[in-house]
């Protein structure tokens, strides 16, 4: 009798800390959102900013919660994606195949490429398959099929030709 434990052996997977949401990727997907917003709407970055900070960034909006995400990731994003995009755009283009220019690429997968293109240009600190597999993702959240591979290839391609960090 001595040897049975009093209690049950503790599960290892309940002592573990709750994993915290990605608050970066969260900041990304919200990112696409806003800069998808922003070029069917027209809306300012400097309004879509506020909308998000206020009204959608870790709140409930027609019953659904928004994540929590990290605010300044989300700015970075978005205010860099904006003002970078004379340079981001033409890197993107040669990414993509020939008969397939940007400009008839659907604005959601515009929004992600510009985003994923922006985060490998300006966050060296972030290595080139951190950001490739948040994109790929997010593409994933909005598409089946075909746009999360392209997604893939074009931020792919991008990263081997301005980042050293990229196995070849």
């Amino acid at each position: 009798m001595s040897d049975i434990p009093s209690q049950p052996p503790a599960d290892p997977a309940a002592d573990q800390p709750i994993k915290q949401v990605n608050q970066r990727g969260a900041a990304r997907l919200a990112a696409v959102q806003a800069l998808y917003q922003m070029d069917v709407g027209g809306t300012g970055v400097l309004e879509i900013v506020a909308e998000y900070e206020a009204h959608r960034l870790g709140q409930e909006v027609d019953g659904e919660t928004y994540l929590k995400a990290d605010a300044s990731w989300f700015r970075s994003i978005v205010a860099g994606v904006v003002r970078d995009q004379r340079t981001l755009d033409p890197l993107i283009g040669t990414a993509l195949q020939d008969d397939w220019a940007l400009s008839r690429q659907d604005s959601t997968v515009r929004a992600i490429l510009r985003a994923g293109t922006f985060e490998l240009v300006e966050r060296k600190d972030v290595p080139v398959a951190v950001i490739v597999t948040e994109y790929v993702e997010i593409a994933k959240a909005f598409f089946a099929e075909d746009e999360p591979k392209l997604v893939n290839a074009v931020l792919d391609r991008i990263a081997r030709t301005i980042r050293t960090d990229v196995k070849k």
